[in-house]
């Protein structure tokens, strides 16, 4: 919120406003007569967030919508807009949507249910080249290849279909050393929701596009969750930066002790700020 500036009056954007709790703190920062858009891919997110909002009435409104689709939605310039890139805790701890380790579930992994492949058609029908390939490149996962090749020794059995039998053929094929701590099957669950949802797809482009559409003083901030994500973040601000804008993180915020101790998921979080300069 310090970053956002956000304060009295104004138009405010929360562009992955999930559960609506960035959003009812820019409202209520913004009182009496600020206005917020909010969008989500998720509907069952936006049903959340109606909820949580619908204390400030008309002040917010909401779009089921990607984020890189908001330099069409915006009717006004704004003097604060905010991304928090990923999948949400909501999405992780509801089995059914397909994005957990440890609870069973559809292989899904869709953020937008309307529509599209699901995590299930990837493993299934991708060749394995191209599955390695998938792993590699959005996961970082070195054991990709093997990864690969034992998916599609499980699916000439039978269809994989659930998120515990996925992970368990992945912890099977991922080697990790002595002392690891996170699960075996982490990397390739991310690479494939990454996938899935696109949502490494045109982000630089997106940033700078946003950007423009600012008030002048306006300011955009983004947390990222893992090194990807993040890259593309740094180096459009980057770019920005020497085009009428100022950084105002010249290295990514991260969350202190406590904080993650509150919230283990805060952990990999990194937030990123910049300012278009006044007029």
């Amino acid at each position: 919120m310090e970053l956002l500036g956000v304060r009295p009056g104004g138009f405010w954007v929360d562009g992955t406003v999930g559960a609506g709790g960035h959003a009812a703190e820019m409202l209520r920062r913004s009182a009496p007569d600020g206005r917020l858009l909010g969008c989500d891919r998720d509907g069952e997110a936006l049903r959340v967030a109606a909820e949580t909002l619908a204390p400030f009435g008309p002040r917010a409104r909401l779009v089921q919508a990607d984020y890189r689709e908001l330099p069409d939605l915006l009717d006004d310039a704004p003097n604060g807009m905010l991304l928090d890139l990923g999948v949400s805790s909501m999405q992780l701890d509801r089995p059914e949507r397909g994005f957990g380790l440890k609870t069973d579930g559809p292989l899904d992994m869709r953020m937008d249910q309307r529509g599209g492949m699901t995590a299930a058609d990837v493993v299934n029908r991708l060749p394995e080249g191209e599955l390695a390939d998938i792993i590699y490149r959005y996961g970082e996962e070195r054991a990709s290849r093997r990864i690969a090749r034992r998916i599609v020794e499980a699916r000439r059995r039978a269809p994989l279909r659930t998120t515990v039998e996925l992970a368990e053929i992945v912890r099977s094929a991922a080697r990790r050393p002595r002392g690891w701590k996170l699960d075996p099957a982490t990397l390739t669950f991310q690479a494939l929701r990454i996938h899935v949802n696109r949502e490494l797809e045109g982000l630089g482009e997106t940033f700078a596009s946003l950007a423009q559409r600012l008030a002048p003083g306006g300011r955009l901030a983004v947390i990222a969750f893992h090194s990807l994500e993040d890259r593309e973040v740094k180096h459009a601000f980057r770019s920005l930066s020497a085009t009428g804008f100022r950084l105002l993180t010249r290295k990514p915020l991260r969350p202190g002790e406590d904080e993650v101790r509150r919230n283990p998921r805060a952990r990999s979080a990194r937030l990123r700020a910049i300012e278009r300069e006044a007029a």
